[in-house]
């Protein structure tokens, strides 16, 4: 059973790869941990409801036990969700697969990368975090943008070396960050 458990949370990155074209993972990243401050307070608010079941009478008491149920069932839920959504960065592409019950794979080959932007909030520069924004040929692209990822410039220079090996381009993709001097 534990087995089961276990293996239905795992995103299964692996089933996703091309092995017959030789594709294997460079990077998988998971959200920072900040994407869990949220549910882990409501299910705070979940708990602090469970225990007002053994504080009021027992002719309501079912009241705030099923509110506590619903909040803490609502935080798995969202938990459950962000641990599920990774960006993996490969030697042909970049994918990010999301989803729970349905999977969601949005796919862009490296080779149509035109452009990444690393925006960091201020937030995420305390706590080391940040979005990319790709840029790519198409109009229309179902990975535009991916948040909240942990040491992003670590993230971004690696999908750089990845295209330069590639030999996809002479020179760097287009770099927004800051330049200290």
């Amino acid at each position: 059973m534990a087995t089961w458990i276990g293996s239905s949370f795992d995103p299964k990155i692996g089933k996703h790869l091309l092995r017959d074209e030789d594709e294997v993972i460079v990077d998988e990243v998971a959200h920072h941990w900040v994407v869990y401050v949220g549910p882990v307070a409501e299910a705070l608010v979940g708990l602090f409801f469970l225990w007002l079941c053994f504080v009021v009478s027992m002719q309501v008491a079912w009241l705030p036990f099923l509110i506590g149920l619903g909040v803490l069932a609502h935080a798995a839920g969202k938990a459950l969700a962000r641990h599920m959504d990774r960006f993996v960065v490969t030697n042909m592409r970049v994918f990010r697969v999301r989803g729970v019950l349905g999977r969601r794979l949005a796919t862009m080959p490296l080779g149509r990368i035109l452009d990444i932007t690393v925006e960091k909030p201020v937030l995420g520069r305390l706590l080391n975090y940040g979005h990319f924004v790709f840029e790519s040929a198409a109009q229309e692209q179902g990975l535009h943008r991916i948040r909240y990822v942990p040491r992003p410039y670590d993230r971004d220079l690696v999908i750089q070396r990845v295209v330069q090996r590639a030999g996809l381009r002479g020179g760097h993709l287009h770099d927004h960050r800051p330049h200290l001097r």
